[in-house]
């Protein structure tokens, strides 16, 4: 039996622990999910691309998961703190929609987009809006338990009750920008407490009773109940952006402490941005690409995928025109490889599949290094000791952590305007006008096809 020696980065300690699961092969994980006010772009789905195979990757060596991920609908502020206007009822007056119709717009489009990037659905997809109760029950708890206080916004956490608020995001909190949270409510005892449930806003379309009053919950507790009630009051992994490392997961941890005097998640992973040409995605900046928009520009979505695990969760990734058409060249590449390999013979030997069974396993166990089996893979193509059906169940193994689809694997069919360019362009090769064979090879690639001159002939790929 092979002992798993999984590392993964931890925000908690800021170092590489090993992973010791709470219940042996079993991982719980918490992802924080969508705001579904507006379109997920590629910069949203890069996490759960990453997370995806990190879900694979402990079912392929044995584990039993349980993934569980919410869609916020109501309460995340345009501050992402306590102030600005809920972003579903800023989405709703943009689409001229209401706040149910935004999420039910926007979820659709997630989950669309997951489809595309073959990303899981996870085993538990919970909205905060059917989850009230839970927050409020979890409210009560902290307030009992001390933790919270009422101002004329609503009932507040208060930090000074828990020491180590400040450990987890290494705050400096004499350094926070005071001002802003103390015009907002200066009956806050502390600049940076937060709002468990908001009261002062009765033009807030989306409005439950409670204890406190007519309002609805702050941000950060909807996460805090939720993982809670679906993975227990201590579950293994917790993922999100290190955007939410100062103030949502900062805030989660204090409203755990506040309610169960322990953390929730042993583990916090995050995972730095998608870049596009250098600029953080944004959409003030113009520069969101959604998964939908690829393939109205005839790439496939899985080239996307392939290009983010080319790349590591804590590093981040730029993304660029130019570096997704390579991935769907590699890509392409390598599903042409799997079809030869399909149909070639050659024996299997369980030393030769071990082997690099072995390696790929300790590449991922070491903090989900996805960019190194990648290269793995090439490497076995390129391995003559190999035989082709060896390479064949190497590669497609593998898969079941990439979720590339290469065992769907079918010949890719070329066009019949494509070869005819291709014949005119090698015609044009033979009586050596090079310039016509020049415009004609662009104007395939423009078509999104390229032709590798072999010593046996053209050969035509898709893009």
């Amino acid at each position: 039996m092979i002992k798993h020696m999984i590392k993964l980065y931890n925000t908690l300690t800021r170092k590489k622990d090993e992973f010791k699961p709470i219940k042996n092969k079993h991982v719980g994980v918490y992802s924080c999910g969508p705001t579904v006010y507006w379109n997920q772009h590629l910069g949203n789905m890069y996490a759960y691309i990453e997370w995806d195979a990190m879900i694979r990757f402990f079912n392929y060596i044995g584990y039993k998961t349980k993934w569980v991920m919410n869609i916020t609908d109501v309460g995340h502020l345009t501050s992402d703190e306590d102030e600005g206007e809920d972003k579903m009822e800023k989405g709703a007056k943009r689409d001229n929609i209401t706040v149910w119709q935004i999420a039910d717009k926007y979820i659709k489009q997630f989950k669309e987009s997951m489809k595309l990037l073959n990303i899981k659905t996870p085993d538990v997809l919970c909205r905060a809006t059917d989850h009230i109760k839970e927050q409020i029950e979890l409210i009560k708890k902290i307030e009992k338990n001390g933790f919270a206080y009422k101002t004329k916004t609503g009932l507040v956490f208060d930090t000074s009750k828990f020491p180590d608020y400040a450990k987890f995001a290494r705050l400096k909190l004499d350094k926070q920008e005071a001002g802003k949270r103390v015009k907002i409510d200066p009956e806050k005892k502390n600049p940076w407490d937060f709002l468990l449930w908001v009261t002062n806003q009765p033009n807030h379309i989306m409005q439950w009773d409670s204890p406190w009053g007519k309002g609805f919950p702050g941000w950060h507790i909807e996460c805090t109940a939720m993982s809670v009630k679906y993975l227990g009051k201590n579950f293994d992994i917790h993922t999100g952006g290190k955007e939410h490392i100062p103030v949502h997961h900062t805030n989660e941890i204090a409203q755990a402490y506040g309610a169960f005097k322990n953390k929730t998640a042993n583990y916090w992973l995050h995972n730095e941005w998608l870049l596009i040409n250098n600029e953080k995605v944004s959409k003030s900046l113009g520069n969101t690409i959604l998964a939908s928009d690829l393939v109205d520009k005839g790439i496939d979505p899985l080239a996307f995928r392939y290009l983010v695990l080319t790349s590591h969760y804590s590093q981040g990734l730029n993304f660029s025109w130019e570096s997704l058409k390579a991935a769907q060249t590699a890509l392409n590449n390598l599903r042409e490889k799997i079809a030869e390999f399909k149909k070639s013979k050659g024996k299997i030997k369980k030393e030769n599949i071990k082997k690099y069974k072995d390696k790929f396993v300790s590449m991922v166990e070491d903090d989900l290094a996805f960019h190194q089996a990648i290269a793995l893979i090439w490497i076995i193509i390129k391995d003559n000791a190999l035989s082709s059906k060896e390479k064949e169940s190497l590669i497609l193994d593998f898969d079941k952590v990439l979720g590339l689809n290469l065992k769907n694997t079918k010949k890719i069919l070329i066009p019949k305007e494509i070869e005819k360019l291709a014949a005119e362009r090698q015609k044009a090769r033979k009586r050596n006008d090079w310039n016509k064979s020049d415009e004609l090879r662009k104007e395939i690639e423009d078509k999104g096809y390229i032709i590798e001159d072999t010593p046996s002939g053209p050969v035509i790929k898709k893009i």
